[in-house]
Protein backbone atom coordinates (compact mmCIF):
# COMPACT_ATOMS: atom_id res chain seq x y z
CA UNK A 1 0.00 0.00 0.00
CA UNK A 2 1.17 3.51 -0.83
CA UNK A 3 -0.10 6.73 0.64
CA UNK A 4 0.28 9.95 -1.34
CA UNK A 5 -0.26 13.41 0.10
CA UNK A 6 -0.26 16.51 -2.10
CA UNK A 7 0.38 20.03 -0.90
CA UNK A 8 1.18 23.45 -2.30
CA UNK A 9 -2.09 24.38 -3.92
CA UNK A 10 -3.73 27.74 -3.44
CA UNK A 11 -4.95 30.91 -5.06
CA UNK A 12 -2.67 32.72 -7.51
CA UNK A 13 -3.08 35.43 -10.11
CA UNK A 14 -2.75 34.69 -13.78
CA UNK A 15 0.90 34.70 -14.78
CA UNK A 16 1.99 33.55 -11.36
CA UNK A 17 3.67 30.37 -10.19
CA UNK A 18 3.05 27.54 -7.77
CA UNK A 19 4.94 24.41 -6.84
CA UNK A 20 3.00 21.33 -5.85
CA UNK A 21 4.55 18.55 -3.81
CA UNK A 22 3.47 14.96 -3.37
CA UNK A 23 5.00 12.89 -0.60
CA UNK A 24 4.72 9.13 -0.71
CA UNK A 25 4.93 6.62 2.12
CA UNK A 26 4.39 2.94 2.73
CA UNK A 27 6.46 1.46 -0.09
CA UNK A 28 9.79 2.16 -1.78
CA UNK A 29 8.95 5.36 -3.58
CA UNK A 30 11.67 4.93 -6.16
CA UNK A 31 9.98 1.85 -7.59
CA UNK A 32 7.02 3.84 -8.89
CA UNK A 33 6.54 5.95 -11.94
CA UNK A 34 4.60 9.05 -10.98
CA UNK A 35 2.05 11.26 -12.64
CA UNK A 36 0.17 14.48 -12.06
CA UNK A 37 -3.42 14.85 -13.16
CA UNK A 38 -6.03 17.55 -12.71
CA UNK A 39 -9.78 17.71 -12.72
CA UNK A 40 -11.89 20.79 -13.16
CA UNK A 41 -15.59 20.86 -12.22
CA UNK A 42 -17.69 19.05 -14.80
CA UNK A 43 -14.65 17.76 -16.68
CA UNK A 44 -12.80 14.47 -16.85
CA UNK A 45 -9.53 13.90 -15.07
CA UNK A 46 -6.76 15.15 -17.32
CA UNK A 47 -3.15 14.00 -17.54
CA UNK A 48 -0.65 16.79 -16.90
CA UNK A 49 2.79 15.28 -16.49
CA UNK A 50 4.56 12.01 -15.79
CA UNK A 51 8.02 10.96 -14.67
CA UNK A 52 9.79 7.62 -14.72
CA UNK A 53 10.98 5.94 -11.52
CA UNK A 54 14.50 7.26 -11.99
CA UNK A 55 13.46 10.71 -13.13
CA UNK A 56 15.25 10.19 -16.41
CA UNK A 57 12.15 10.45 -18.55
CA UNK A 58 9.40 13.04 -18.35
CA UNK A 59 6.17 13.49 -20.27
CA UNK A 60 3.80 16.43 -20.57
CA UNK A 61 0.40 17.27 -21.91
CA UNK A 62 0.49 19.78 -24.74
CA UNK A 63 -1.56 22.18 -22.64
CA UNK A 64 1.24 22.58 -20.07
CA UNK A 65 4.44 21.79 -21.95
CA UNK A 66 6.90 24.63 -21.55
CA UNK A 67 5.07 26.02 -18.50
CA UNK A 68 5.07 23.08 -16.05
CA UNK A 69 7.99 20.96 -14.91
CA UNK A 70 7.76 17.61 -13.14
CA UNK A 71 10.65 16.37 -11.03
CA UNK A 72 11.28 13.96 -8.21
CA UNK A 73 13.58 13.43 -5.27
CA UNK A 74 13.55 9.76 -4.36
CA UNK A 75 15.60 10.39 -1.23
CA UNK A 76 12.72 12.54 0.02
CA UNK A 77 9.96 10.32 -1.41
CA UNK A 78 8.64 13.40 -3.16
CA UNK A 79 7.52 14.37 -6.64
CA UNK A 80 7.09 18.02 -7.60
CA UNK A 81 5.13 19.97 -10.15
CA UNK A 82 6.52 23.44 -10.82
CA UNK A 83 3.83 25.51 -12.50
CA UNK A 84 4.72 28.79 -14.19
CA UNK A 85 2.76 31.26 -16.29
CA UNK A 86 -0.47 30.02 -14.79
CA UNK A 87 -3.72 30.66 -16.60
CA UNK A 88 -7.32 30.71 -15.34
CA UNK A 89 -7.93 27.52 -17.30
CA UNK A 90 -5.36 25.78 -15.08
CA UNK A 91 -7.85 26.02 -12.22
CA UNK A 92 -8.59 22.49 -10.99
CA UNK A 93 -7.96 19.97 -8.27
CA UNK A 94 -4.50 18.50 -8.87
CA UNK A 95 -3.75 14.88 -8.04
CA UNK A 96 -0.56 12.90 -7.94
CA UNK A 97 -0.59 9.20 -8.70
CA UNK A 98 1.81 6.27 -8.52
CA UNK A 99 2.13 3.41 -10.99
CA UNK A 100 3.87 0.18 -10.02
CA UNK A 101 3.92 -1.59 -13.37
CA UNK A 102 4.09 -0.92 -17.06
CA UNK A 103 1.95 2.03 -18.00
CA UNK A 104 0.75 4.59 -20.43
CA UNK A 105 1.53 7.75 -18.49
CA UNK A 106 -1.52 9.61 -19.75
CA UNK A 107 -4.05 6.95 -18.73
CA UNK A 108 -5.51 7.26 -15.24
CA UNK A 109 -6.19 3.52 -15.22
CA UNK A 110 -2.42 2.87 -15.36
CA UNK A 111 -1.99 4.20 -11.82
CA UNK A 112 -2.44 2.12 -8.70
CA UNK A 113 -2.47 4.83 -6.03
CA UNK A 114 -3.83 8.36 -5.83
CA UNK A 115 -3.54 11.26 -3.47
CA UNK A 116 -6.50 13.20 -2.17
CA UNK A 117 -5.83 16.23 -4.36
CA UNK A 118 -4.97 19.87 -3.81
CA UNK A 119 -6.94 22.81 -5.17
CA UNK A 120 -5.28 25.28 -7.52
CA UNK A 121 -7.23 28.41 -8.39
CA UNK A 122 -5.91 30.95 -10.89
CA UNK A 123 -7.66 34.30 -10.95
CA UNK A 124 -7.76 36.49 -14.03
Amino acid sequence: QVQLVESGGGLVQAGGSLTLSCVGSGHPFSSFAMGWFRQAPGKEREFIAGISWSGGNTYYADSVRGRFTISRDNAKNTVYLQMNSLKPEDTAVYYCAAAGGSLYYSRPTSYNYWGQGTQVTVSS
